[in-house]
């Protein structure tokens, strides 16, 4: 069974990733997971120095659009890092496909080990 990947990337104001990872791993994924929302891996580009990726996993599409309605116009997003992540941002983009649930979590361990 498969499941609906997003990838989003960011590509950061000069010099903020570091407060941007800050905010996304101390905040906001935080948040996405007490929202239900199911981060995969997140971090910093390796070949860009202002590049940043979030990789969540949803049912389908319309468990996607739901989740981050949901999330995004919650109380929590918005009175708490909103402003602060949207600021570090330059630009962003989605994709979206299907994966497997095996290869979901291989790439969530990846990204546990990579980070130890």
């Amino acid at each position: 069974m498969s499941r609906l990947v997003e990838i989003r990337t960011y590509a950061l104001k000069p010099g903020r990733r570091a407060a941007f990872h800050a905010l996304l791993s101390q905040q906001s994924v935080p948040l996405l997971a007490a929202a239900k929302i199911n981060v995969v891996a997140f971090g910093q580009s390796v070949t860009d120095a202002d590049g940043y990726f979030l990789i969540r996993a949803f049912d389908d599409e319309s468990h996607l659009r739901a989740s981050q309605d949901t999330f995004y116009a919650s109380a929590a997003w918005r009175e708490g890092p909103r402003s602060a992540v949207i600021d570090c941002i330059a630009s962003a983009a989605n994709t979206t496909f299907w994966l497997s649930r095996m290869a979901i979590k291989h790439i969530h361990q990846s990204h546990l080990e990579q980070n130890l």
